[in-house]
C-alpha cells in the first residue's frame, strides 16, 4: 500500500543536513559564549582576591567591596550554566543528525543500541533474522532513549500483533513520521544514558506495599529532629549539655529501631528507580504534544492524572532520590542519626509510592509505546519508498512485489517477486553458493516481522495474512550444553511444528537444513518435515544447493514449486544477478569458487 503522504525521496537527507548545520552553528555560538564567560569568571575571581587583599592586608578599602565581584560572579555562573546546558543539547543534536545521516548512507552499523540483551537463542526466529546485535534490525530502528521504549520495540519485533493493532500502529507511524521536532526532542532532551534496570522493576515497585508511609512515624521523627536541634541551642545558650546528650541518645535509639525497615525501603527504591530525570523529561515532552490519530490520542489520554501531570510526579520522585543519595555527604552522614535524614526521605518516598506508584505502569506503558512508534516513524521517514503492507482475510498468504532486505543499502538491493499461500504452499529454492538464497529467505522473514509490528516494509507491495514465523537459518550448537548443531536444529524444527498448534498460520524458513546427517537421511527427513508442515496448514521457503532436495516438490504436486538463483562465469569471474527464477538450478560454482581463491582442484 503506497502512502501518498510519504515525503519525497530526497526530503530526509535535505532536512537532516539543514538541521545539522543549524545545530553546528548554534553549538559554535554557545562554545564562544562558554569561553568568554569562563574568562570573565576567572577575571572576577582574580578581582575578588585583589579586593580581599586590599581590604585585609592594605586596609585601603572596606571588605564590603568584595560583595560586588562575588555577586557578579554568581550572576555570570547562572548564565554560564544555561549556556553549558544549551551547548550540551546542541552536542547531542549534532550527534543525533550525524547518526541519522549515517543511516541514510548505510554507515550506521555499530553506532546505535544493539539490543543484544533481548537476544534469545530459543526464540523461533530472532537470531536467524538478525533482529538484535551489531548491524541488526533493532539497531537500525531504535531511537528510544528509555529502557521501556527499547523493551516495547523489542517485544513488538518478537511477537506479531493482531491486524487491528497493526493498522492502529500504522496510522500512528504515519502521524509521527513527519513530526521531526518531536523525534528530535525525545532523542536529545536529557543527558542521562539509557536506564539500566528493566522497566518492570519500577512498575512492580510502584505497585508494591508501602512500609514506611505511616503519618505517625513521619510526625514523630520530625518532632524528635526539631527537639534535638533545640537541645543543641539550649546547650549553647544555657549550657544544658545533659539535655542535648539525653535527646541525642533517644534519637539514636529511634533511628536504630527503624533501621532495618528503612534499609529495606531504600534498597528497593534504589534498585527500581534509575534515570528518573530522563523519564520525567520524556513525559513532559509528550504532555505538550497534540496528536491526531486514535492510537496516539489514546496513549496521550493515558498520561492524564489527578492534579498535576505525570512529569511533575516523576520529577518529584527524582528529587527525593537525589535527597536520598545526598545522605553520603559527610556532614549529612554525621547528623543523620539525630535528624533522621535517611529515615524521613525514605518515608517521603514511600508516601509517594502509596499515592502515585500504582499509576507508574500506565505511564511507563505510554512512554514505551510512543517511543517505539517514534522509532518506526523515523524509519518510515528515512525510507519514503517503503510501503505499509496490506493484510489479507484469506490465510495463509504472502504475496510480495519488489521485495528486498531492509538491512541492505537500498541502491544495492536486488528486488524480487514472491507469492505463496493457499494453493502454492512451498517454494524449494536451489542455487549455487553466494547466489543470494540465504539473503532472500531472510528478506522474506524480516519483512514479515516488520509488517506485523506496524512498520513499513522494503517492497513495492506486500500482502500477507497474520503469520507465526519460524526459521532454521542460523541454529548454533552449544559446547557448554553438550548439544550438537544437528540436535539443536531438530529441536528448532520441533519448535516450528509446535507453532502450527496456534491460532495463526505458520510461515517456515529453512536455509540448507539438516546438513548434519548423510544425504539419504537428509532427503528423507527434509521431505517428511516439509510435508508435515504443509499438511498442518503452513507455508514456507526451503533453500538448498543439494539438488536432491529439489525433488521434494515432486511429491507435493501443485502445493510446491521449484525456483532458483544462478550465476555465470565471465572472464574467469563469477557474476551473480540475485534474481529469483522458476525451476531448478542447472549449474554449480563450488569448484570455481575454490579455484578463485587459489585452491588447486
Amino acid at each position: 500500500m503506497k502512502d501518498s503522504t510519504a515525503p519525497p525521496t530526497d526530503a530526509p537527507r535535505t532536512e537532516y543536513v539543514r538541521r545539522l548545520e543549524i545545530s553546528k552553528t548554534s553549538h559554535a555560538v554557545f562554545e564562544r559564549q562558554h569561553r568568554k564567560l569562563g574568562t570573565a569568571k576567572l577575571a572576577l575571581g582574580g578581582a575578588t582576591l585583589a579586593l580581599i587583599a586590599l581590604a585585609l592586608a592594605a586596609k585601603v578599602i572596606s571588605i564590603f567591596w568584595v560583595l560586588a565581584p562575588v555577586l557578579a560572579f554568581v550572576v555570570l555562573d547562572v548564565i554560564h550554566q544555561r549556556v553549558l546546558k544549551r551547548r550540551g543539547r546542541c552536542t547531542r543534536t549534532v550527534a543525533y543528525y550525524e547518526r541519522a545521516l549515517a543511516r541514510l548512507d548505510h554507515r550506521w552499523m555499530g553506532s546505535g543500541e544493539t539490543g543484544e540483551r533481548f537476544q534469545n537463542d530459543t526464540h523461533p526466529y530472532s537470531r536467524d533474522l538478525d533482529l538484535f546485535g551489531v548491524g541488526s534490525l533493532f539497531e537500525l530502528l531504535s531511537t528510544a532513549r528509555t529502557r521501556v521504549g527499547e523493551e516495547t520495540l523489542a517485544r513488538w519485533l518478537l511477537a506479531p500483533a493482531s491486524p487491528d493493532d497493526i493498522r492502529a500502529r500504522q496510522a500512528a507511524v504515519v502521524d509521527l513520521r513527519n513530526r521531526t521536532d518531536l523525534r528530535e526532542d525525545l532523542a536529545v532532551l536529557a543527558e542521562e544514558a539509557r536506564s539500566h534496570p528493566p522497566s518492570e522493576a519500577l512498575a512492580a515497585w510502584g505497585e508494591g506495599q508501602s512500609s514506611l508511609a505511616s503519618g505517625t512515624l513521619r510526625v514523630a521523627s520530625a518532632l524528635l529532629a526539631i527537639t534535638w536541634l533545640a537541645s543543641l541551642a539550649a546547650w549553647i545558650v544555657w549550657g544544658l549539655g545533659y539535655v542535648a546528650i539525653l535527646v541525642s541518645a533517644i534519637n539514636v535509639g529511634w533511628n536504630r529501631a527503624h533501621r532495618r525497615r528503612v534499609r529495606k525501603a531504600v534498597s528497593a527504591a534504589q534498585e527500581a528507580a534509575h534515570d528518573l530525570g530522563l523519564l520525567a523529561g520524556v513525559l513532559a515532552r509528550l504532555e505538550r504534544e497534540q496528536f491526531a490519530t486514535p492510537k496516539l490520542m489514546e496513549l496521550h489520554a493515558g498520561l492524564k492524572s489527578k492534579g498535576r501531570p505525570p512529569s511533575h510526579w516523576i520529577g518529584r520522585l527524582n528529587r527525593l532520590m537525589e535527597y536520598l543519595d545526598s545522605r553520603r555527604n559527610l556532614i549529612i552522614a554525621a547528623v543523620d542519626p539525630f535528624v533522621f535524614w535517611t529515615l524521613q526521605t525514605a518515608c517521603a518516598i514511600e508516601v509517594w509510592r502509596k499515592q502515585t506508584g500504582p499509576a507508574l505502569r500506565r505511564w511507563l506503558t505510554t512512554v514505551g509505546e510512543v517511543e517505539a512508534l517514534s522509532s518506526l516513524g523515523g524509519f518510515a521517514y528515512e525510507h519514503p519508498g517503503d510501503v505499509f503492507p496490506e493484510f489479507a482475510d484469506a490465510s495463509p498468504c504472502f504475496e510480495a512485489e519488489g521485495l528486498a532486505h531492509p538491512l541492505l543499502p537500498e541502491g544495492d538491493a536486488i528486488r524480487n517477486e514472491v507469492r505463496f499461500g493457499s494453493d502454492l504452499r512451498v517454494l524449494i529454492i536451489s542455487g549455487p553458493n553466494m547466489a543470494g538464497k540465504s539473503t532472500f529467505v531472510r528478506a522474506v522473514g524480516v519483512n514479515a516481522v516488520l509488517a506485523q509490528c506496524g512498520a513499513p516494509v522494503r517492497a513495492r507491495r506486500l500482502r500477507l495474512s497474520p503469520l507465526a514465523v519460524g526459521a532454521s537459518i542460523c541454529v548454533l550448537d552449544s559446547l557448554q550444553g553438550g548439544i550438537s548443531r544437528f540436535y539443536a536444529e531438530i529441536r528448532r524444527l520441533k519448535q516450528i511444528v509446535d507453532l502450527t498448534n496456534g491460532s495463526k498460520a505458520v510461515m517456515f524458513l529453512f536455509d540448507e537444513f539438516l546438513q548434519g546427517t548423510n544425504s539419504q537421511d537428509r532427503r528423507m527427513g527434509a521431505e517428511a518435515m516439509v510435508r508435515s508442515l504443509v499438511e498442518r496448514g503452513a507455508i514456507g521457503l526451503v533453500t538448498t544447493h543439494d539438488l536432491a532436495l529439489a525433488k521434494i516438490a515432486d511429491g507435493l504436486g501443485s502445493r510446491a514449486a521449484n525456483a532458483h538463483f544462478q550465476d555465470r562465469l565471465e572472464d574467469g569471474k563469477l557474476i551473480f544477478d540475485y534474481r529469483l527464477q522458476p525451476g531448478i538450478v542447472q549449474s554449480s560454482n563450488a569448484l570455481n569458487l575454490m579455484r578463485s581463491i587459489g585452491l588447486d582442484v
